[in-house]
């Protein structure tokens, strides 16, 4: 005879709220994929092994079973450590990083506010003169391998020195921008292209970078198009077009407020 109790709803509970939170991360991170080829093999072992006890099927599904954690760490390990880095920085849990923190005093509030107010004079300068700019800046996960492909910068957040690196002259002016740790770490940086469908074919290379980055990372990327002056910004593997400059430092300032780390 079968007994459930309340201890076996607990558990399917736990286990159906644990399964959609990471369906909504691999989501939020591009990966989910992986989440519905992962989903359909164990629902097919578990027909084949515990359902219609196939003794062949079931052993040969066991093997791959048993190590199928190391298949996929080895075939996905940058999805996997986006993943988790996204796991760990994700809003839900922003309440343990403030136990251990303290809050952040006026001064380093009034810094973080200079530095976003920074980057947004500068695009709105170079939306006004239709000056093309990506600046990506960085949250929890590490862009230093991005930060190679560039020249190291490593300057204080300023907005003329923002216009001068993407004046239509300037050597550095056709790659992106990382910020990082509270300073310009590079410039001229090559980022991973976005090969999204859904992209409006009007919107250029520096509007698939940015959305590039910000499906491969939880990166902030901010575009100001050449062609039409327009501010966009792409965050989360989703790209928001024609902002005005209240927009982006709203947007700006509750991406990297004192929740995220202050990545500006």
């Amino acid at each position: 005879m079968l007994n459930f109790g309340i201890k076996d709803v607990f558990d399917i509970v736990i286990v159906a709220s644990l399964l959609y939170y990471i369906y909504r991360l691999m989501k939020e991170s591009g990966t989910l994929n992986i989440f519905y080829g992962v989903m359909a093999f164990i629902v097919v072992w578990a027909i084949a092994s515990e359902i219609l006890d196939m003794r062949l099927t079931g052993t040969i599904l066991d093997k791959f079973m048993s190590i199928g954690v190391l298949i996929l760490v080895i075939l996905f390990q940058d999805q996997i450590k986006r993943f988790l880095v996204q796991l760990g920085s994700h809003r839900d849990w922003r309440f343990l990083r403030k136990i251990f923190h303290h809050a952040d005093d006026a001064g380093q509030d009034a810094e973080a506010h200079r530095r976003v107010m920074a980057v947004v004079y500068a695009c709105m300068s170079m939306a006004k003169s239709k000056t093309g700019a990506l600046i990506v800046v960085q949250r929890e996960m590490p862009l230093d391998e991005y930060a190679k492909t560039g020249d190291i910068i490593d300057a204080r957040i300023n907005t003329r020195l923002i216009e001068n690196i993407f004046f239509k002259n300037s050597p550095l002016h056709d790659g992106a921008m990382i910020i990082a740790r509270h300073r310009i770490e590079a410039a001229g940086c090559i980022l991973p292209v976005s090969h999204d469908s859904d992209v409006p074919r009007s919107l250029g290379l520096r509007h698939r970078s940015a959305l590039g980055i910000a499906q491969a990372t939880d990166a902030i990327a901010i575009v100001v198009s050449e062609e039409t002056g327009y501010i966009s910004i792409a965050h989360r593997g989703k790209l928001e077009t024609r902002l005005s400059t209240t927009e982006l430092e709203h947007r700006l300032t509750t991406l990297t407020g004192s929740d995220t780390a202050q990545a500006i």
